[in-house]
């Protein structure tokens, strides 16, 4: 547990340093944005502070990414998907994080817009339907897609969060598994909780 916990303030400390106080690191947010894998060389912009701030442990001996690498990697970009455009912090603050809410908590909340739930319903149970990686990396763009441009620009998304559960999604089957379930309540259970508040 408390690898996955790193993962996610690993994730937290490049995401500010991207937000740079509201001076956004354009180009390798771009960079970001244009290379769907750590690998893709438009993706190398962001190598110096990833490696900045991952610890060695995380970091590839062989030139094939880690489960680390994969789960910053990926968190950073969707980051620079929901930011563009934007001026206003997207994600939270390490000190703040009460105040953001999780991924699947902000598509739950977009779920009760009658308009879009049932394609939304198709694109998570697919998500959910899945323990490759890459599959699960991409479906995930899509929904931040979705996500960014059905006027959420206003939610603070805790990406630091989604980082340290793709990271334990990688271990194995049975932790792939946990992290599924637990974002299948955070989106169809969490819309019972929306229901009764109205």
């Amino acid at each position: 547990m408390a690898d996955d916990y790193k993962i996610k303030a690993v994730a937290n400390k490049i995401i500010e340093r991207l937000y740079n106080n509201g001076d956004l690191d354009k180009a390798t947010l771009a960079a970001l944005r244009g290379a769907s894998k750590l690998t893709s060389p438009k993706a190398q912009k962001a190598w110096p502070i990833i490696m900045d701030y991952l610890p060695h442990k995380y970091l590839s001996k062989n030139g094939k990414p880690t489960a680390g690498e994969v789960a910053v990697y990926a968190t950073i970009r969707f980051y620079a998907i929901f930011q563009q455009g934007q001026d206003k912090f997207v994600s939270v603050k390490e000190e703040n994080s009460s105040a953001g809410v999780s991924f699947f908590t902000a598509l739950a909340k977009l779920r009760q817009d009658e308009k879009v739930k049932q394609a939304l319903d198709r694109r998570v149970q697919v998500l959910l339907a899945t323990t490759n990686i890459d599959s699960v990396l991409n479906s995930l763009v899509h929904l931040v897609e979705i996500l960014k441009s059905n006027d959420n620009k206003a939610l603070e998304i805790d990406f630091p969060l989604l980082a340290q559960d793709l990271y334990k999604f990688q271990w194995n089957y049975h932790c792939a598994n946990e992290v599924r379930l637990a974002w299948g309540e955070e989106y169809f259970g969490h819309n019972n909780d929306l229901s009764e508040g109205k």
